[in-house]
This record gives structure tokens, C-alpha cells and sequence, in this order.
């Protein structure tokens, strides 16, 4: 693999803020970003409109492989995720959507469909990949490499808080159930499991802002010689 660009690997668990951080974090280095999380997404979400079967793994490597995917920035900054030619920025976010992501990312052929998709993101100046095995298996080389995580029970009061905003109803025990079921799932599977990468930096964002965390990594990056 050889990397056009230096990479901040940034894993963690689901609500443990990744998305917000790393974007940050791109936007003050000015460099690309990879939400990994989105492909799984985008890829429970293909499954559900093909009515595909999550049994087929030989099918569900081919359409991993050949995802209709674009990424694209919109006026307002933020970006709009594309899906065979509908945007479905919003309708990826579910819940139903991320529980359905978790299994699919525990199927070996699905991760090898989708890795050098994933890899392809490192372009100069540089890429902040953020994901859940970014710095353990898609960019083992990166020079700085995040662990962000949170309590079960901080990373739920953040999520009934967005889903509230949309105006959905939720239970928080349900919700710190699912996370913590999904937690467990994630860094048991067999291949990619969840943890920390070797030397990675651990960031435990229970009581932090997301300012301080971005401080912590562009401080890393300083000190890596990066910028």
C-alpha cells in the first residue's frame, strides 16, 4: 500500500464523537476525510433496497466492491451522501441502519470488499480516516493513530439528544442497551475486532469537549512533524 498523503487513523466506538472530531480536524489541516462508518452504512442500506439476503456473502462482497457511492460537499459545508443517485445523508443515520452496518462489517468478505475502497481516500495533503479498525487493519502505517471513546452511558445521552432533535422518540435504557450490545459485538468479531491500535494515543471524551479533544490531536500532529 502506498500512501500519497500521511493519515490520522481515528477509531472508537459509535457515539464516542469521531465523525464531528475528524471533521474538525480536517477542516484545520485542510486535508481529506474518510467516514468508514458511512460505506457500512451505505452498504446496510443497498441491502434493504435490493432485498438482498446478508446470508449471500459472496453477493454482498460483489455489491461492497461496486457500491454507486459519491461524496459530495454542499453550499452550506456540509457534506451530502449519495447512493446510487439518491442522497441519503439522513437515511443512513438510523438506528435500524447502524445495528444492520455492525453485522455486515462483521463478515470477512464484506471488509475485503470494501478495504481498498477505503484506502483509495489517501490523497495529498494528507487523509483523517475515521472509522473503527482504520489504524488495526486500512491504514496500519498511519503516523498518528486515535482511540476516541466515551462511556456507554455519556455516548447514549448523546445520541437521544440528536435523535430528539429530529424529533423521534427514544428510550435511554434501550438506547445504552444497543450500544453496549453493539460494543460487545464489535470487538469480538473475528476479523478487525475493535480496539485500540499499537501506540495509538486513547482519548476518553467522557468529560470533554470536542474542542479539547481536537486540541489533543492537532497537538499530536505538531508534534509528529505533520504541519
Amino acid at each position: 500500500m502506498i500512501n500519497q498523503g500521511p493519515v490520522i487513523a481515528i477509531d472508537g466506538p459509535s457515539g464516542a464523537g469521531k465523525g464531528t472530531v475528524s471533521q474538525l480536524v480536517a477542516e484545520k489541516l485542510g486535508w481529506h476525510i474518510l467516514d468508514s462508518g458511512a460505506l457500512y452504512r451505505l452498504l446496510a442500506l443497498a441491502v434493504s433496497h435490493h432485498g438482498m439476503s446478508t446470508d449471500d456473502v459472496e453477493t454482498l462482497k460483489v455489491l461492497a466492491e461496486h457500491l454507486d457511492i459519491q461524496f459530495k460537499q454542499s453550499v452550506d459545508g456540509h457534506v451530502e451522501i449519495i447512493l446510487e443517485g439518491e442522497v441519503v445523508t439522513q437515511a443512513i443515520r438510523t438506528e435500524e441502519i447502524g445495528n444492520n452496518a455492525s453485522k455486515l462489517a462483521a463478515i470477512p468478505e464484506v471488509r475485503d470488499g470494501l478495504l481498498s475502497r477505503q484506502r483509495a481516500f489517501s490523497q495529498a495533503p494528507g487523509l483523517v480516516a475515521d472509522g473503527r479498525d482504520m489504524g488495526t487493519v486500512v491504514f496500519p502505517s498511519a503516523p498518528i493513530k486515535v482511540f476516541l471513546t466515551a462511556s456507554a452511558e455519556e455516548r447514549a445521552q448523546r445520541r437521544l439528544m440528536q435523535l430528539q432533535e429530529k424529533g423521534e422518540t427514544v428510550n435511554l435504557d434501550e438506547l445504552v442497551e444497543t450500544i453496549k450490545e453493539r460494543d460487545e459485538r464489535d470487538a469480538n468479531r473475528e476479523i478487525a475486532p475493535l480496539v485500540p491500535a499499537a501506540g495509538a494515543l486513547v482519548i476518553d471524551s467522557t468529560d470533554l469537549t470536542i474542542e479539547q479533544v481536537v486540541e489533543m490531536i492537532f497537538a499530536e500532529t505538531v508534534k509528529a512533524g505533520l504541519v
